[in-house]
């Protein structure tokens, strides 16, 4: 841990970007295995999410059964460590993959949400919000029959469920105008927003190194930034369970749970400052 630590003081501003493996402990399931290979079945597609009604049906069914799962998480000691080193002034910015808002929840300031947020949707015609609480309640009254249905949870509020009739699933549409519901969040086959991307290249260049939580960065979306860092001559270190995408990026590595890790981190940084 002293790497880590040591790899912190030397580069007192950072930027962080943080994964799925963050989340893990508030039991929101990973996408990927240690070799950064995805488990389960593929995503969703923007493009049959938007093209087919079937897989809209498909989707959204799933997400009844699974949002559960997102929705009753809470911010695990991964996410109150990050939140403890911005207060100490380590954070330049939090830049997250994650579209569980628990690093918000954890209270954790001025997040980028590069994926969006899972808990908000929005319609596709009129753009009019709405949260996703108040869908699921909608998706409920018009599904009894799937209301009931349980199924393994895999991430991003869904659930593995192959074998029933999607056919006879009923999609609710905006109240406003009844457009078509997205949930608030970049699917496969979206880009991620060029403003999000923006801030988060500023907030990069103005840091002194690059921290990654809890990813394996096969996503280019969160690998970029690694490119990016590289390229300025600005160090990385991560903490994850496994392989990356930018293993050979790395000026340090450090394979432990993000929370143990983390919380090891910021209590040393305390006892550092108390013993002055």
């Amino acid at each position: 841990m002293s790497d880590i630590y040591d790899f912190v003081q030397r580069h007192p501003r950072l930027f962080v970007l943080s994964g799925a493996g963050i989340s893990t402990d508030s039991g929101i399931p990973c996408y990927r295995d240690r070799e950064g290979l995805r488990t389960g079945r593929s995503p969703i597609l923007l493009r049959d999410f938007l093209g087919s009604e079937h897989a809209r049906r498909r989707y959204w069914a799933r997400s009844l059964i699974g949002w559960p799962v997102v929705a009753l998480a809470e911010p695990n000691a991964a996410h109150h460590a990050v939140r403890g080193l911005a207060s100490r002034g380590r954070v330049g910015r939090l830049v997250t993959q994650n579209v569980d808002g628990l690093h918000i929840r954890a209270g954790n300031a001025d997040v980028i949400e590069l994926h969006g947020n899972i808990a908000r949707v929005r319609c596709m015609a009129c753009g009019a919000p709405h949260s996703r609480a108040l869908v699921q309640r909608m998706l409920e009254a018009a599904n009894p029959a799937f209301a009931g249905l349980t199924a393994p949870a895999v991430p991003d509020g869904d659930a593995h469920v192959e074998d029933i009739d999607f056919g006879a699933f009923h999609v609710p549409a905006c109240t406003h105008c009844g457009g078509l519901l997205k949930p608030d969040v970049v699917f496969f086959g979206e880009s991620v927003p060029r403003t999000l991307v923006a801030d988060a290249a500023r907030a990069l260049e103005s840091a002194d190194a690059m921290l990654v939580l809890g990813s394996s960065l096969m996503v280019y979306s969160g690998y970029r930034f690694c490119e990016w860092a590289h390229r300025a001559g600005k160090p990385i270190a991560a903490i994850n369970m496994g392989r990356t995408r930018a293993d050979h990026l790395l000026a340090l590595k450090v394979e432990e749970p993000c929370a143990a890790a983390l919380g090891a981190l910021v209590e040393r940084l305390d006892d550092r400052e108390f013993a002055r």
